[in-house]
């Protein structure tokens, strides 16, 4: 990684209170680092799971004025109709992917790693998850959208993750990822894997972030797809 333009620092980690059992892998938004989001979990720490909260490279990004930020790929607008980075998005995928495989190396087998993330770290959690082949235990997508959505069902075809289980949340006062992208990204999803294992959830009056009452139900999703193992 070391001369590679896309090198980011190491990932900012909760370690699990004791042995290691499972893995959350949560992707921050643009412009942010993975830093207030591994405060965030360490709010809500469940003691076998190991939160990593890797930090996106820095790029021009077109959307703000070509201001480099960290950004996990380009954006060139948030309306439903605008051109996306397909080989940016792509690129980040593989990254992804290749951080759930260091955790498998680890110890954690995949089906024990959950992937989530916040806005455009959101958007990519939902898009690694519909193109890996890798099982995992699921998605916790924040105030996002699925990114490339017309290349899909053809692109999630060779899923491991068609039974998966999502939890999406979004403010209704959303004034950046419109609640409709939200919504709109439910039913899609609907459509790619079983409706009966995603859960869509709003809040009132919550802008593009994140409150109380969605960690709440953030830490009950990852209990719930991340029991303990009964040996522990």
């Amino acid at each position: 990684m070391c001369g590679n333009s896309m090198s980011a620092p190491l990932p900012a980690i909760v370690p699990a209170a004791r042995k290691a059992t499972a893995a959350v892998i949560f992707l921050h938004g643009l412009g942010d680092t993975g830093h207030g989001w591994a405060e965030a979990f360490a709010g809500i720490r469940i003691p076998h799971v190991k939160y990593i909260c890797p930090h996106a490279p820095t790029m021009p990004v077109s959307l703000n004025m070509r201001m480099s930020m960290p950004s996990w790929f380009d954006i060139y607008g948030l309306s439903p109709d605008a051109n996306e980075d397909e080989t940016g998005i792509k690129r980040a995928s593989e990254n992804i992917k290749a951080l759930i495989d260091q955790e498998v190396k680890n110890g954690i087998p995949s089906h024990r790693i959950l992937l989530g993330g916040f806005s455009q770290g959101g958007a990519l959690s939902l898009y690694t998850a519909l193109t890996t082949q890798q099982k995992l235990a699921g998605v916790v997508a924040l105030s996002c959208w699925l990114p490339l959505r017309n290349s899909f069902p053809q692109a999630s075809a060779n899923s491991a993750n068609k039974d998966m289980h999502v939890l999406q949340c979004h403010g209704d006062a959303d004034p950046l990822v419109p609640f409709m992208f939200g919504s709109q990204t439910a039913e899609k999803m609907k459509s790619l894997i079983n409706p009966a294992n995603i859960t869509f959830k709003s809040y009132r009056g919550l802008p593009h972030s994140a409150c109380p009452e969605e960690m709440v139900d953030v830490k009950r999703f990852i209990e719930k797809q991340l029991p303990p193992i009964s040996n522990e």
